[in-house]
């Protein structure tokens, strides 16, 4: 459909097109003509005559689609890792998904008290369970764990003195280091002991006229083993309180539950560092504890009403879809009896062994399926639990083992189906480790895999 004086069709010509107002329908109609005005520029440039109107349809289409798909996607985490920081941390129970969705799609209750027809308070929606689950007195929550940690100094250490174990001074994801966050926090930090061992004494010298806090950070995502030596929360405690200084404990990953009861290693909980003494402790809503992206800081009233009244805590908020997410699984824990089955991260912690085998089984055919040519098998893997919260410890497991050539090839054409696969390298083999996968998500993980290219 040429006019006379081009070989390729003009863009009214194509935007007459059933297939254009199609796109037109879906995408719009300025966004339609300006892909198809694109291609039509890419065939000038590249003399490609004649091109036929259909292929020029077709690549706009690919052109148009590209430019309107998400680039945050739901994938399927096959690598390992179950708390895994680049794919979201903890995966949410439905439920609390759900209502996060619907507080998003209309006005809520975020600071309204309905008893009174007064304004409310955001924070009491998620304070009041975790002064219930945790005993303390009061409970804020912001951001994220480094933005708690950020708040908590900024607060009581503004230009003042912070004594801090050379063994506890982490760096967490993306490269933010501790002494950075003090640091930008406006508190000064006092480096005491050494890295592998440090001693009561370290802290009793190091407290001066400057001192504003004792603070503990755990080791979340390492651990120092050997010829090893560390201070117990409860004398760091009472030191602080002889000196009539407040101690502050970073958890980082914050269980709000004994792990060890289900099988799993023992990660300290709030509530035994507020036992042990500790004013002030705040940890992380999307690791351990399997919720949305938080940080959660519980115990003295009066310090948590400081942090409340520092203008930076607005800043560091959270919105209502989180808060209300948080909310729902914070319910849960009300109900520790089905905690394992309704709480997606430790049901996926806890998944037997045998039952991930039997799911490695399943999915072994119809990998060999798509790929005959290639050694497939069901080994025996461990987890990792996350690289933020027990990195060191590993759990049992088994994945589906491809090998042969272009490995990396195969991990992209993986990455690359309607819903990616995710899955990791390691002695010249992809493992496709299947303790992430339920059976709830089997049939469809299955479908695309035997589901033609050209039907995606």
């Amino acid at each position: 459909m040429p006019d006379s004086a081009s070989p390729l069709p003009s863009l009214d010509a194509l935007l007459r097109m059933p297939a254009a107002e199609t796109l037109a329908a879906r995408f719009g109609r300025t966004a339609t003509a300006a892909a198809l005005r694109a291609e039509l520029a890419a065939c000038r440039a590249a003399r490609a005559f004649p091109t036929p109107p259909a292929a020029i349809l077709d690549a706009a289409a690919d052109a148009l689609a590209r430019r309107f798909a998400a680039s945050q996607r739901p994938v399927f985490n096959l690598t390992g890792t179950v708390l895994h920081t680049n794919l979201g941390r903890a995966p949410l129970p439905r439920a609390a998904a759900a209502a996060a969705a619907e507080a998003l799609a209309s006005a809520t209750t975020l600071e309204f008290d309905l008893a009174t027809g007064q304004r409310g308070e955001r924070d009491e929606h998620v304070g009041r369970l975790l002064r219930e689950i945790t005993g303390a007195e009061a409970a804020t929550v912001v951001n994220n764990n480094a933005a708690a940690v950020l708040l908590m100094l900024n607060t009581l250490a503004l230009g003042r003195e912070v004594p801090v174990s050379r063994g506890e001074l982490i760096e967490i994801g993306g490269a933010f280091r501790i002494p950075e966050i003090m640091a930008r926090a406006g508190a000064v930090l006092r480096e005491v002991g050494t890295t592998n061992r440090t001693h009561p004494r370290d802290f009793r010298t190091a407290i001066g006229p400057e001192t504003a806090l004792l603070m503990r950070v755990h080791q979340a995502n390492y651990a120092i083993a050997g010829f090893t030596a560390a201070v117990p929360p409860a004398e760091l405690a009472a030191i602080a309180h002889a000196a009539g200084l407040p101690m502050v404990e970073d958890l980082g990953s914050g269980s709000l539950v004994d792990l060890a009861a289900w099988g799993l290693p023992h990660e300290p909980t709030p509530q035994e560092s507020l036992a042990a003494g500790a004013d002030l402790v705040s940890f992380s809503g999307d690791k351990l504890l399997g919720g949305p992206q938080a940080g959660l800081v519980v115990g003295r009233a009066e310090l948590i009403k400081r942090m409340n009244a520092n203008p930076l805590k607005r800043a560091l908020r959270l919105d209502k879809a989180r808060l209300v997410a948080l909310e729902q699984v914070l319910l849960l824990y009300l109900n520790p009896d089905r905690l394992a089955e309704e709480l997606p991260t430790l049901r996926l912690l806890t998944r037997p062994a045998e039952a991930i085998r039997a799911t490695a089984e399943r999915l072994a055919e119809p990998v060999r399926s798509l790929w005959p040519d290639r050694p497939v098998a069901v080994e025996s893997c461990r987890s990792q639990i996350g690289s933020g919260a027990l990195p060191v410890d590993l759990l049992p497991s088994y994945a589906v083992t491809v090998g042969g050539k272009a490995l990396e090839s195969l991990s992209a054409w993986l990455r690359m189906l309607p819903r990616p696969v995710i899955g990791r390298l390691a002695e010249g083999r992809l493992w496709l480790d299947c303790r992430c996968l339920e059976p709830a998500d089997e049939a469809a993980f299955i479908a695309q895999l035997r589901a033609p290219a050209d039907t995606w």
